[in-house]
């Protein structure tokens, strides 16, 4: 079984995310959302809501399942038995940033990343976009999937 995971915050989940996650169904037998926990960063979202929001989203998804993870990435990928990690790209700066990590998790634990390139009519969304909008009071219902509504 080829199982990958995607890590991030999700807070909250966009529609840039969503895509990645839908054309990444395709390529792999099974997805594991990780939404990854830091105690040093403060979320807009709990993890509770951030979970329900991803869950809710991909209900009926039999290869896509969520869960929740503290410390290494790659760690979490060894307990799932997870052999690759997929990762979305939006523009120059996220491959930059991404790659380091991808060499570093490859040399400590052979676990490949896997990149996508996010939808051209998506690339400009993000969630510090999404809780900018969210706290301004502006309506951020086209960046995030219909299950991100409170």
């Amino acid at each position: 079984m080829k199982r990958a995971i995607f890590p991030g915050s999700f807070d909250p989940i966009t529609l840039g995310h969503y895509d990645i996650i839908e054309r990444g169904i395709q390529l792999f037998d099974e997805i594991i959302i990780a939404i990854g926990t830091n105690a040093d960063k403060s979320y807009m979202f709990t993890e509770e809501q951030r979970k329900d929001f991803i869950t809710r989203a991909f209900d009926g998804h039999k290869k896509v399942k969520v869960d929740t993870y503290e410390g290494l990435t790659i760690d979490f990928c060894k307990k799932v038995n997870a052999q690759f990690i997929l990762r979305g790209l939006r523009n120059p700066a996220d491959f930059e940033f991404e790659k380091a990590i991808a060499h570093t998790n490859r040399k400590l634990s052979g676990i490949e990343t896997v990149f996508l390139l996010t939808s051209s009519g998506k690339s400009y969304i993000s969630s510090s976009i999404v809780r900018d909008v969210i706290r301004n009071g502006g309506d951020y219902t086209s960046l995030v999937p219909d299950t991100v509504r409170f």
